[in-house]
């Protein structure tokens, strides 16, 4: 069961249930593989659905890593995630808003 208050989301991807989570290192690695700009760069993107497929990809890895899976960018190229892009996109914006989301805030 994923909690929403410690930042989780969940994802299926390859037919397993994942928890996804932003930590700080999570999104310090994160920060190192965005191609341009920042982390505020980043959620302006998604913000304005100016995001690109590289940027939701970056935001799923950075999640499953922080959320312990052992996984690299490559490894997510072939995987199936249930919903398609649009699920991606949708979990990559929610771990976005609960990595920097006050307490109290909904």
């Amino acid at each position: 069961m994923i909690n929403p208050w410690r930042g989780e989301v969940a994802l299926v991807v390859d037919g397993n249930r994942r928890v996804l989570k932003l930590t700080l290192g999570a999104l310090a690695e994160l920060e190192q593989d965005l191609a341009t700009g920042t982390l505020v760069d980043l959620v302006q993107r998604f913000e304005s659905g100016r995001f690109s497929s590289g940027d939701v990809l970056a935001l799923v890895v950075a999640g499953l890593r922080g959320g312990g899976h052992d996984i690299a960018r490559g490894d997510l190229l072939s995987a199936e995630i249930e919903g398609g892009p649009m699920a991606a996109a949708r979990a990559a914006a929610e771990l976005l808003a609960r990595a920097f989301m006050l307490p109290g805030e909904t």
